[in-house]
């Protein structure tokens, strides 16, 4: 009897042997592109309800290099992780930086985007001092769970911290004179700042990154077996780079003036 079950306990590893193989020599042909929709002029759903942006043109420009079908998938940010590790879609385009904290939970591409992070308010502001002692007391607005959430609860703990679904609606609370202030990546904010912002704020200053908090930059993000598909888009980045069609997405999409 002992024989026998020695006997189907190797036929059963020899059975997941050959299937952890096959899922292995997986050959990605169509990979599916989560993104929020709502972080302009990364990722954004324009009037006609069509998705827009950098993300949006470099995903479909990787894809071209990978030679392979891509999906765009729209989801809200606070479930983008949980519906990439429920299987919703492969990979996520959205902004996102690669934190220490993310990485618990996903494996992250090669960066894609770093751009500085700005805190803006209303252009009466008599002071450049975005200080944790000359903010203190004072409402400043963010998306939630972002690393600019977390760098708020870090260093602004005697400030008036409110957090938002989207970056669109923290940018309406300051313009109706609910906010003080909004710290969010420079990208977003100039994106505002030139439209419905253009007349009620401006720039303050330019926060100093805090590497714990905010990673190397923005990346690509994927379960954490899928390494074939991390190392094949990491390595159509790269080509991106060398060949010049990053910058050229970037000047397109990325104006700070």
């Amino acid at each position: 009897m002992k024989s026998f079950v020695r006997l189907i306990a190797a036929a059963a590893l020899t059975v997941a042997g050959a299937t952890g193989a096959l899922a292995q020599a997986k050959e990605w042909k169509e990979i599916r592109i989560g993104t929020e929709g709502a972080y302009p002029p990364y990722n954004n759903l324009n009037a006609k309800k069509e998705l827009e942006g950098f993300e949006i043109d470099y995903g479909n420009l990787l894809c071209e290099k990978m030679k392979v079908k891509c999906t765009w998938v729209v989801q809200d940010w606070d479930g983008i992780i949980p519906a990439l590790l429920a299987n919703k879609y492969d990979v996520i385009f959205a902004g996102m930086n690669a934190t220490d904290e993310r990485k618990k939970q996903v494996d992250f591409t090669s960066v894609y985007s770093k751009t500085p992070i700005w805190m803006i308010g209303p252009k009466s502001t008599k002071s450049d001092d975005v200080s944790p002692a000359a903010l203190k007391g004072k409402a400043i607005g963010a998306q939630g769970s972002t690393i600019l959430a977390n760098y708020l609860e870090k260093f602004y703990k005697d400030s008036d911290i409110r957090l938002y679904p989207t970056q669109e609606e923290a940018n309406l609370d300051l313009l109706n004179g609910r906010l003080d202030y909004i710290v969010a990546d420079a990208l977003a904010l100039a994106d505002f700042l030139k439209g419905k912002g253009k007349d009620c704020c401006r720039k303050i200053a330019e926060v100093k990154r805090d590497d714990a908090i905010h990673g190397p930059g923005v990346a690509g993000a994927v379960r954490k077996s899928d390494t074939a598909l991390k190392e094949m888009i990491s390595k159509a980045i790269a080509e991106t780079m060398a060949d010049g069609s990053h910058k050229k997405l970037e000047d397109k999409w990325f104006k700070y003036d």
